[in-house]
């Protein structure tokens, strides 16, 4: 039987793309997650993959086969497999022949777990490739159905518990905040302003707010006070927090004019810049102020315990709204890059053991509790002495004071 044109281009486009999945090792994905390996996850998973994983590191029930879906993320396989899903690399290290590369596995790939003399190696599956089912000839006219696995790679961590909190936090020093651009006036003499209202601005010393045609709308995020944090343990300010407002547009750049008034002198009057505001957490006033917004950036998170021991605690909660935070909400820690903190890095949360009094024993020793784990929260954003950080699991409320230390 002959195999028509319309079979044969798909099946070559099937198994090019096949190939793609098992082959591309050479060159990373176009749209996919670009994070790097670091140079210690590659010497875990070497050492790994030169013996596999003991059994009793697996997680209780860990699949001998699992599909991937789309949604599924590095992390979450991790999970699935491992008592401890940040040492993902050590799972992606159990075969380096089938995964090289972490950021290169696709939704429809089928891991495989295989456990012999007290170790465990994870390989892929060989992929199937239909054969085209016997029939009679039909003439058709060539097409090509393209499908790329770039853009469906697995990313480390899903950034949408992140994106939210990446262009509001905001470390300044005090004397910076002051001197920043201000909102002067709005519209109709409006005390609160919120989405969708215009109001005017000037710039801070010596840097007024201008507009370039040539260039793209400048954006601003809306800040108010900044508060002081300060390191739970010595007390040291550590940094100032601003508080985000929303964020604004700019239409119109500030300008000077030369009138004359009614004596014949000329006068100078300013001009305020005009900005529409496109965003607001709560009222907008006047007298709040302006900062660039930074240039968005893609980032990838690859979550990963420190390469040295850290030790840190929670300085603040965002927001300030509650005293006490669960999983998925962000706290700020008195470690950052000045420490080798990065995005990405793991630290286990800690709850301080209670002392108390040996009622058992005559003498009344005084005793100290071990400390006792109670969660796990990653960096996300790290300035020099602070750092942004999501918490990832939490038994009960992470507190301000609370001890992290590194998770192994």
């Amino acid at each position: 039987m002959l195999v028509t044109a319309h079979a044969a281009v798909d099946s070559l486009v099937r198994a090019t793309v096949i190939a793609a999945l098992i082959g591309a090792i050479a060159a990373p994905p176009l749209a996919a997650q670009t994070a790097p390996v670091t140079p210690q996850q590659q010497a875990v998973a070497k050492r790994t993959a030169t013996a596999g994983l003991p059994l009793n590191e697996l997680k209780a029930g860990a699949p001998e086969r699992y599909t991937v879906k789309p949604g599924d993320t590095l992390w979450g396989l991790s999970a699935a497999f491992l008592t401890q899903p940040w040492r993902w690399p050590e799972l992606w290290g159990m075969n380096l022949q089938d995964i090289r590369n972490p950021h290169l596995i696709y939704p429809g790939q089928v891991l495989l777990l295989d456990k012999q003399d007290g170790r465990a190696t994870l390989r892929l599956a060989a992929p199937v490739i239909e054969t085209p089912a016997e029939g009679p000839t039909i003439k058709l006219s060539p097409r090509i159905r393209v499908e790329t696995p770039a853009d469906a790679a697995l990313p480390a961590l899903k950034s949408s518990m992140i994106d939210a909190f990446l262009t509001e936090p905001v470390v300044v020093d005090d004397s910076s905040l002051q001197t920043a651009a201000r909102i002067v006036a709005a519209q109709d003499s409006r005390v609160l302003l919120t989405r969708g209202d215009r109001a005017y601005a000037l710039g801070g010393r010596g840097s007024p707010l201008t507009d370039d045609p040539r260039q793209p709308q400048q954006a601003f995020r809306v800040l108010r006070n900044a508060t002081p944090l300060k390191d739970p343990v010595s007390g040291e300010v550590l940094g100032f927090e601003a508080q985000y407002i929303g964020r604004v547009l700019l239409v119109r750049g500030e300008s000077v004019q030369t009138t004359t008034s009614a004596d014949g002198k000329a006068v100078q009057e300013v001009i305020p810049a005009t900005i529409d505001i496109v965003a607001a957490r709560e009222e907008i006033r006047v007298g709040d102020r302006l900062l660039p917004e930074p240039a968005l950036t893609l980032r990838s998170y690859v979550p990963r315990a420190p390469s040295a021991a850290m030790e840190a605690r929670v300085v603040s909660v965002y927001g300030n709204a509650v005293a006490n935070v669960g999983q998925n909400q962000v706290v700020v820690i008195n470690r950052g890059s000045r420490e080798g903190l990065e995005s990405g890095h793991m630290l286990a949360i800690l709850t301080d053991g209670a002392r108390l009094i040996d009622k058992t024993d005559l003498a009344r020793t005084a005793l100290k509790l071990p400390d006792e784990r109670k969660g796990l929260l990653m960096v996300f954003r790290a300035f020099e002495r602070l750092s942004y950080a999501l918490v990832l699991e939490a038994t009960e409320g992470v507190r301000v004071g609370d001890r992290l230390v590194n998770p192994r």
